[in-house]
């Protein structure tokens, strides 16, 4: 597959930097020279992969598998860096050499698409757990978060930010076929497909669901104890001043989409989600 630096047009300065594309996709720069060493990573039995498109609740959903799979209590996550225990695959730290020596079981992230990630997954090595929001909440949650961060520096309108997100002119490509990958992909062994809303309309089949995937064995007691622990998380990251701009709630979106950017959006999206029976509920 080709390498080559992706044509960025005139942007706000977080977009100076330009992207890496990879096979028709647009990445972050620092996955630049590292595709095949990913897609060679070697994998263990045990792992277990979180993947998502950025934004689609990645925090709350690595707290409620670690708490699953490991049996931690909810308050002592709150006081730990979860995200040392949860590495980035592609992410310039710790890097690839240090992700493939840790010890086992090895719970790894990462926002590639399907067919980026190592080799061995598809072939149903490891446990993969993704996980899909909605694109309305997304990219307002997306746009948020490039507002808040100083290396990003974004200055841009919402407007313009929605656009260049159904344009697919974001970090790690087009969201309508990254999940959509994953969505076909859902019924492999190997595979648990989620929805980020489905936390909050049952968090109790959410849990069950996780854990019968985790071959995690539990009583009637353990789960609805299980479920609680979580709920806590949920109300922690809520209540949290990291996330004073409310990123993680559901139907952010209904606060800032014009009637013309939702018309807009939703033509894009049936445009783009014609074919596929992956659906999202948008009224919450």
């Amino acid at each position: 597959m080709a390498e080559s630096e992706a044509d960025t047009p005139s942007t706000p300065i977080e977009f100076e930097s330009k992207y890496f594309e990879f096979d028709g996709v647009r990445l972050p720069p620092f996955c630049r020279g590292k595709m095949e060493e990913i897609a060679n990573f070697s994998l263990r039995s045990s792992d277990i992969w979180i993947v998502t498109y950025p934004k689609s609740g990645t925090s709350l959903l690595q707290e409620i598998v670690y708490l699953v799979s490991q049996g931690a209590d909810p308050d002592e996550i709150g006081l730990m860096n979860i995200d040392e225990q949860l590495p980035v695959l592609e992410y310039p730290q710790p890097g690839l050499e240090i992700i493939q020596e840790l010890t086992s079981p090895r719970l790894i992230k990462s926002h590639l698409p399907h067919r980026f990630l190592p080799s061995a997954l598809h072939n149903g090595e490891a446990k993969v757990i993704y996980m899909a929001r909605n694109p309305k909440d997304l990219v307002v949650s997306y746009y948020q978060f490039h507002r808040s961060l100083r290396t990003m520096s974004y200055r841009g309108t919402f407007q313009e930010f929605c656009r260049r997100f159904m344009n697919d002119k974001l970090g790690y490509g087009s969201w309508f076929e990254h999940v959509q990958e994953f969505w076909e992909h859902r019924i492999d062994s190997n595979v648990l497909f989620l929805k980020y809303e489905d936390m909050y309309k049952d968090l109790g089949s959410f849990v069950e669901h996780l854990a019968r995937f985790l071959e995690v064995s539990c009583d009637k007691a353990q789960l609805e104890a299980l479920v609680e622990s979580c709920n806590q998380l949920i109300e922690q990251c809520s209540n949290s001043e990291a996330l004073s701009v409310c990123r993680g709630r559901v139907g952010l979106w209904k606060d800032i989409f014009t009637v013309s950017m939702n018309d807009k959006f939703d033509s894009i999206y049936r445009q783009k989600m014609g074919k596929s029976d992956l659906t999202f509920d948008f009224g919450l």
